[in-house]
């Protein structure tokens, strides 16, 4: 069955840095495209970085461009999130979402927490 499995959150000081790992199977991941959401307590899940199904491809929102980075190994059918610069604003849960056309698979999460 499709499995999105995200490690390597934790809890970090402001100005730290985290690598995310989401490890997928079940299903071809070469040919999707792979986005990082968060979403921190009372707040929406948004949109934090997305890769084209090749990595040619990414895009950021204004919050992560210049401290994160998003890539992928397809031989491995992962796809990482380094975060750098970490801020107390960056705390939240983190998923890993797989898409192409209208098919769309989650992670559960993995907690991120920003604090001294």
């Amino acid at each position: 069955q499709v499995q999105l499995v995200e490690s390597g959150g934790g809890l970090v000081q402001p100005g730290g840095s985290l690598r995310l790992s989401c490890a997928a199977s079940g299903f071809t991941f070469s040919i999707y495209a792979m986005m990082w959401y968060r979403q921190a307590p009372g707040k929406e899940r948004e949109l934090v970085a997305a890769i084209s199904s090749g990595g040619g491809s990414t895009r950021y929102a204004d919050s992560a461009k210049g401290r994160f980075t998003i890539s992928r190994d397809n031989g491995k059918n992962t796809v990482y999130l380094q975060m750098n610069s970490l801020e107390p604003e960056d705390t939240a849960v983190y998923y890993c979402k797989a898409q192409r056309d209208s098919t769309n698979y989650w992670g559960q999460g993995t907690q991120v927490t920003v604090s001294s």
